[in-house]
Parts: C-alpha cells; structure tokens; sequence
C-alpha cells in the first residue's frame, strides 16, 4: 500500500487493454513499476500470499456507490487469507484505494482502528458482509460488499474488469487517477488535481499537463 500506487492509467489516457494473466500483472506492476486497479493489484498480491504459504480465496466484491447501492457482480476483487491448519481469517485487500492498511479480522463484534484516526468494521448483512469505514471525521460509510463463496482469478472478473475498461457507466473511463498511501496520509492525482492528505487535513491544488509528468515521477514513481 505504500509502494505500489491504486490507479487507472491504462485506461484513462493510454487506453491500453489490460490483461488479468500472472505474467502480464507480473511484467506491469513488478517490472515496469506500475500500479493497478482491484483485479490487477489483488491478483498480484494474492499470488504473493500463496508463494509464501497463505491460504487465499477469491471473494465477490460490490462497490456501494453514491445511493447507497450495490455495483454488478465482481465489481470488487477482495481476498480471504488464512493460515493452513488454523482457522483465523483475514480480509486482505491491496486494491481499494483509500482503504484500511492492515488486514481486517472476521469478528463484526469490534471496530478495528488503524492510525488512530481511521476505524474500520465487517457487518454481517444477509447474504455477505459490509465493509464499513469510519471516515477521519468519525462519520461510518459502507465501502463495499462480499460473500464468502469462493471465485475462480481471473475467470470470474474478466467480463466486469472489461467493463470498466470501456464502458461510459463505469467512473474508470471518465477521468485518470493514481494515489498511494503514506506513512501519516495519502497522496492523490486526479486528473487535474494534487490532493496531499495528512493526519486528515486535506491540501488541494490544481496542476497541468505539463506538470503531471514530474509529479507521477516525484509521488509514484511512474513513468508512462
């Protein structure tokens, strides 16, 4: 989360097609030192996870969106991960964008703080659960949904990842962003606008074309 940034720049402006294949993610991400959105950052990371010994399985995420409703089916790839033999699980997911750092734990009893400033909560709703979070001014918001049933990567994503790669419904397609988390807030480029937040106060200003260039080489470390 704080070295490989969330973005969309293969499809806004470079329009480039994105393929969901172990070596492809391998190549961008890894090799050329890109970011992604959802199915490439977890996909990549849940490879890792598995290389190292993890239990992963594939979950169904829907984004709520500004109305308060569900986004399509695999909107969403979020990860469970647990350890062989022991029955802890964890959320994991490293392609949310401004989300929780740490893995979340599977106990809807607690709020689960990370940095002081941020809570976050899984909701038994009742078909999945709610990933909820509690924003820097203690307002509760449903990022997304999930169930639990297990998905098969990258079968199961490549007809809704399209869509959001083409589609004018889709917010992907309408304008570039790129943002990475940092050790007190988070650092953001969309489209037009540098956004630096720290311990939650919010620096906003407006940058050209001919800037952008510089900041995705100074903030990300992204050279197109």
């Amino acid at each position: 989360m704080l070295a490989v940034p969330f973005e969309n720049l293969d499809i806004v402006p470079l329009q480039h097609h994105i393929q969901l294949n172990r070596k492809a993610l391998w190549d961008k991400i890894v090799v050329r030192r890109r970011g992604g959105f959802c199915y490439e950052l977890n996909g990549l990371f849940a490879w890792l996870l598995e290389e190292i010994g993890f239990e992963v399985t594939y979950l169904n995420g829907r984004v709520y969106n500004r109305d308060g409703q569900r986004g399509r089916n695999f909107d969403h790839l979020t990860l469970q991960v647990g350890i062989p033999n022991r029955s802890d699980r964890w959320l994991a997911d490293v392609g949310f964008g401004d989300s929780f750092l740490e893995p979340l734990v599977f106990n809807d009893a607690i709020d689960q703080t990370q940095g002081g400033l941020r809570a976050y909560r899984l909701e038994h709703v009742e078909d999945g659960l709610d990933m909820i979070q509690r924003d820097y001014a203690g307002n509760w918001k449903r990022q997304y949904f999930f169930d639990l049933r297990p998905q098969k990567f990258p079968d199961d994503y490549e007809d809704t990842c399209l869509f959001h790669q083409t589609s004018p419904l889709s917010t992907f397609t309408h304008n570039s962003v790129i943002s990475i988390a940092t050790g007190d807030g988070r650092i953001t480029l969309d489209d037009n606008h540098l956004i630096v937040t720290k311990n939650g106060l919010r620096e906003e200003r407006l940058v050209s074309s001919k800037e952008k260039p510089k900041l995705l080489k100074e903030y990300f470390d992204v050279i197109l």
